[in-house]
């Protein structure tokens, strides 16, 4: 079994000095690739010149983390990818866990590291954490991390666990099946594209893990820091994947009452003062609406036989219950 470590590079140059050194002596397993989405930052003279080894891809715009994979992995053939920000600090031995567990479980179509944050080692980081899950309306949380909560780690995920969806931060995937699928859908740009493309592997019949064995440190926040504009990505994108992915007897009601609970949120974000992030949630919505049968049109294989969700609100079991923790919800396997 081939392994490809594939790092999408943006400008990055920093990140590249920092993390990328570690990347190559840790990842002895894999080849190394560099995918470059039009740097004018000399990212590419950098790898050239300092690591010579890595495999450069350089892609002729800047095409956002979903196109950007989806054209520079047209010439990766290894049988795994790890899609892997550049951000990211990996440890010694990372890549033998979860390379093994693909070896013996067929069905394991995508995977993720546990994932900690850079700045704070003891705690698991926003994006992905110890794997996710998406309640019925479609706001996702993981394993070590609900809204803005962070867990620390102790050992409480350790241990190999099927979760609903692995972090796009470190993103472990079959190539076959990525082709299949057709990659990441380009339209999200960025953010939530690795939770449809996994809601897409479980309709396919797949399977995707968290693999407690293997350990990387997320920085975070280096491609798009908060921002009202990563509001508006993640609230559009969560409701185009709902659209794409829901079973059809369940989406008009799921849909309507997920517009209510956006609006509640818009309310929160303008009586906190935050006016910017209130406009991007409108700003979202109506972009749904301006591509809602572009974005039904997209609607394939659908499965319906178990529930897609583990909870049925964790907005209402963070913000109402003041349950924080994983540990003190009771979720059903989806």
């Amino acid at each position: 079994m081939t392994v490809a470590v594939v790092i999408l590079n943006w400008n990055g140059k920093k990140m590249l000095q920092r993390f990328l050194p570690e990347i190559v002596l840790h990842s002895k397993e894999a080849s190394i690739y560099v995918i470059d989405n039009n740097s004018s930052d000399d990212s590419i003279a950098f790898i050239k010149n300092e690591f010579p080894n890595v495999k450069r891809v350089v892609n002729p715009d800047n095409l956002g983390y979903a196109g950007g994979y989806n054209l520079g992995l047209k010439g990766i053939k290894e049988d795994i990818l790890c899609l892997i920000n550049n951000d990211v600090r990996v440890t010694k031995n990372w890549l033998p866990p979860i390379i093994d567990f693909f070896k013996s479980n067929p069905n394991t179509q995508a995977a993720q590291p546990h994932i900690l944050d850079e700045n704070q080692r003891t705690k698991f980081e926003y994006a992905g954490a110890a794997g996710g899950y998406i309640d019925r309306f479609g706001y996702p949380f993981c394993r070590g991390r609900i809204f803005d909560t962070l867990e620390e780690d102790k050992g409480q995920y350790d241990g190999n666990e099927a979760v609903f969806w692995a972090s796009g931060a470190c993103l472990f995937i079959r190539n076959k099946l990525f082709n299949e699928l057709e990659g990441f859908d380009e339209d999200f740009f960025m953010h939530q594209e690795e939770i449809d493309l996994c809601w897409r592997i479980r309709n396919f019949g797949g399977t995707t893990y968290s693999i407690g064995g293997s350990k990387v440190y997320h920085l975070g926040g280096a491609s798009l820091p908060n921002s009202p504009l990563k509001v508006f990505y993640n609230y559009r994108n969560s409701l185009y994947m709902l659209l794409k992915n829901i079973p059809s007897i369940q989406l008009p009601l799921i849909f309507i009452i997920r517009l209510l609970l956006d609006g509640i949120a818009g309310l929160r974000f303008l009586l906190k003062g935050e006016f910017k992030n209130c406009f991007n949630i409108l700003k979202a919505h109506v972009n749904v609406y301006v591509n809602l049968f572009k974005i039904i049109k997209k609607r394939r294989k659908i499965n319906s036989k178990n529930p897609y969700y583990s909870l049925n609100s964790i907005v209402f079991n963070y913000f109402i219950l003041k349950k924080s923790k994983i540990s003190e919800i009771r979720l059903s396997k989806s």
